[in-house]
């Protein structure tokens, strides 16, 4: 599960889209590298998120997995990506 997209679906936060960064037992650990950042990512139960069937990139998910360093702008840029690529998906279809 480290590595992937995930939205918040309860609380304040809802409809932001994370990264999920650790997990432990019924809970992860999320950080979109602007208000939740690496060093205090938001602690949330699994039931409060949806899973986007997307992972991170090779490279960023692998530094997640093996504890690696990770930068607060590598987890913004992996954000902005992805929504920018879901705003061109949503275009599309619109258009077809």
């Amino acid at each position: 599960m480290i590595g992937h997209f995930a939205f918040s679906k309860a609380g304040h936060d809802k409809g932001t889209l994370y990264v999920v960064v650790a997990e432990e037992k019924d809970f992860v650990y999320l950080c979109d590298g602007r208000l939740k950042t690496v060093e205090a990512p938001k602690k949330k139960r699994l039931r409060h998120i949806q899973l986007v069937n997307r992972t991170v990139e090779a490279q960023l998910k692998e530094k997640l997995s093996e504890g690696g360093k990770v930068y607060d702008e590598e987890i913004k840029r992996a954000v902005k990506q992805y929504k920018e690529q879901y705003q061109t998906n949503q275009r599309e279809e619109t258009y077809v």
